[in-house]
This record gives C-alpha cells, structure tokens and sequence, in this order.
C-alpha cells in the first residue's frame, strides 16, 4: 500500500560528509523529464508522509539514500517563501513527480553528519544518482536549495565546538592533526596548532589512547577518540 503524502509539507535533508581531505554534501540528480533540460541538483528530500512526523520523514529519507540509521540528525529551519518555486524549469520539473504540483510546499530543513566511508549512498524513486560534491564546488542547486544548504553550513559552523559535533564525521580513532584539520575545512580558516590544541584538549569527552598511528612514513602520532559516555 503506497503511503499518503501531505501535498504541502516536506522535510530537505543537507548531508554533510567527510573523506579525511574533503568537506562534502550529498547532492541528488533529478530524473530529467526532456533531453532539452540541463543534469540538475538539489538536496534529497519528499513529501512529510500522513501518518509520520517530521523527524521520521527526515530519517526515512537519510535512511532510503544512505541505507544507515541513527545518523546524526538535527531540525534547523523552516522555508516557507510563497515562491520557493519560481522557476519555469522547477515548475516542470515538480509536474512529472508530483499529484499536487502547484501546491505550496513548506519546507522543514535537517542537516546531518556521517562519515563518507560508511556510507553507499544510491539514487531515489525521483533521482538518477546521488553524488558527493565539495562544499566549496556546488553548482546551483534547484528551488531554493542554495539559500537552505548555506543556512545549513553556517549552523553546523557555529555548533562545530559547542555541541563537539565534528566527531560525527571522524573515524573512530584520530589524531589531534585530523581534528584541527576537519575545523580548518568546516570553519574555512586556518587555526593556530597550539591555541587549538590546548583549547581542544580542554573537552571532557576528549580520550587519548594509548595507540599511536600506523602504516604512516612520518613520525606516528597519539590516537583519541570522542568518548560520550566519559564523565565530566
């Protein structure tokens, strides 16, 4: 039985990911509906099904094009400009997937975070293929796709050291040189290496191991690991 969506009610999911060089979202390619229309992006996303709130829409979307769950999630913003869609490419484009295409869609906007090498993503009922693209090298987006990813950048900018969110997309042990250079690409500056380390070493949940790097042709470096369950 094919679940009941809410016409005017959708949930975009802004999946960041990290490959140990590279800040990267994860973009989807829509179906194209003419030869005479250009390969477009946009931000994975759907309709709010009837019978599901707005977290499990989230989730089900991560989880249809990641195959994981238990993906770091987070609600951040709501989109709701009456012309979201104010494209005639759009337009046609939300006419070959949508029953209600003219409706206006109000959308609930997610970032998440997960390590790149976890996942497999894949392509979607509505989408050709999925593909990891630089933060800094993302064309321009469908509907209001841009101003949503941009929004999404500058949250998870600010929560990077207040909510120790990072580790989300680290492996699960790593050195102090591979933290600072994941704040460097989120943050899109370079830090001082001994303010940085002497601040970062100030979080409790911060655990040095007793492990170093191998397999490296330079001096092995200490190995940490983000600890939640450590008390404060």
């Amino acid at each position: 039985m094919v679940s009941q969506k809410i016409p005017n009610l959708s949930v975009d999911c802004v999946i960041f990911g990290y490959n140990g060089k590279e800040l990267k979202v994860l973009l989807i390619e829509q179906k194209k509906i003419s030869e005479q229309l250009k390969t477009q992006y946009a931000l994975p996303g759907d309709l709010v099904e009837i019978d599901e709130d707005l977290d499990e829409a989230a989730n089900r979307v991560l989880f249809e094009l990641t195959n994981i769950k238990d993906i770091y999630l987070e609600q951040f913003q709501a989109f709701g400009n009456p012309v979201r869609v104010k494209e005639q490419k759009d337009s046609d484009w939300l006419r070959s997937i949508r029953e209600f295409p003219e409706e206006r869609v109000i959308t609930v906007a997610y970032y998440s975070l997960v390590n790149i090498e976890d996942v497999a993503p894949k392509g979607s009922a509505f989408a050709d293929h999925t593909e990891w693209i630089n933060v800094k090298k993302v064309p321009p987006l469908a509907f209001d796709h841009d101003q949503i990813l941009n929004h999404a950048l500058q949250r998870f900018r600010s929560e990077l050291v207040t909510k120790n969110i990072g580790f989300e997309l680290l492996p699960p042990k790593f050195t102090l040189s591979q933290l600072q250079q994941l704040h460097e690409l989120v943050l899109d500056k370079k830090l001082d290496k001994r303010n940085f380390r002497k601040s970062i070493k100030k979080i409790d949940h911060l655990e040095p191991l007793d492990e170093k790097q191998t397999g490296v042709d330079h001096k092995p470096a200490q190995l940490y690991r983000f600890n939640p369950k450590k008390e404060d």
